[in-house]
């Protein structure tokens, strides 16, 4: 029999199973988080001075390749923190896409506000998104979609599948703003326009959760320039099984070294009812 190791990996992978996977990835990361520590942060700045990268980020991502790599050690991982592994040996061209996401909302974290969350999903050589999680382990919030599966949320340990949006008043529009000073100058004097149709605005700090609170209908829409993949990944599936439109900007692969910064921040990505959305936003399924 050969073993694990040497196996090549399916030319396909059912949905279902690799919702599982993303589970169980996605609980390990979650379960560093949830050991904040503010003793033991190790913060240091990345690309700013509200760009940041903990010891929890490195080690919840440590945790979640961990996972998959032991159950499919041949596909691949992109993360935010650890870049792109692509495993070595014989494989049959269609080996799955693993996009991670360790710590959704550092500065959160870092400031103990209860919005962050370990993003994980997984993409087939196609770039169809076929399963994504993300737990939250503060708010004690799982979220999870398969590719015709529709999307979930367990919430304390009650479950419960999501349909989008209901609101008819008092709309809210959730946003996010860049790293990048001028862009995020941009981005506040684009704001008002944005806001036609909603009453008010939210800008919690995870792109992932956002996406995934619109899938739910704490939230009317999301949109925002300049994410990258592992941002979006799992929670703009989430969304989408809910019945949501979604926008997914056409980024790069990373298999290719991905976007560049410029690329990345002319790209937007949107999420709510058709006719929530900004009127100078296209939004479509992929």
């Amino acid at each position: 029999m050969t073993g694990a190791q040497d196996a090549p990996a399916s030319r396909s992978a059912a949905p279902e199973s690799l919702l599982h996977l993303a589970k169980q990835a996605a609980a390990a990361g979650a379960e560093v988080l949830a050991q904040r520590d503010a003793a033991a942060l190790g913060a240091a700045r990345k690309s700013s001075d509200s760009d940041w990268v903990t010891a929890f980020d490195l080690a919840a991502e440590r945790a979640v390749r961990s996972v998959i790599a032991d159950s499919r050690p041949h596909d691949i991982i992109t993360g935010e923190e650890l870049g792109t592994t692509v495993p070595a040996g014989k494989h049959d061209g269609g080996r799955i896409r693993w996009s991670v996401d360790p710590l959704d909302g550092t500065t959160n974290f870092i400031r103990n506000i209860v919005y962050y969350c370990t993003s994980v999903a997984a993409v087939d050589d196609d770039g169809t998104w076929l399963a994504g999680v993300v737990h939250a382990p503060a708010l004690r919030r799982i979220y999870w979609a398969s590719r015709g599966g529709g999307s979930w949320l367990s919430d304390y340990g009650m479950v419960r599948r999501l349909s989008g949006p209901r609101a008819e008043r008092g709309r809210l529009l959730a946003t996010g703003f860049s790293y990048d000073p001028a862009t995020r100058a941009a981005q506040v004097a684009d704001l008002g326009a944005l806001l036609g149709g909603f009453g008010d605005v939210r800008r919690l700090g995870s792109a992932a959760l956002d996406l995934c609170m619109v899938a739910d209908g704490t939230l009317d829409a999301f949109v925002e320039r300049g994410l990258n993949e592992h941002d979006f990944a799992a929670g703009a599936l989430i969304a989408e099984e809910s019945g949501v439109v979604v926008h997914r900007p056409a980024l790069r692969s990373m298999l290719d070294g991905g976007p560049t910064d410029a690329e990345r921040l002319a790209a937007v990505t949107a999420a709510g009812p058709a006719h929530f959305l900004p009127r100078n936003r296209s939004a479509s399924h992929p």
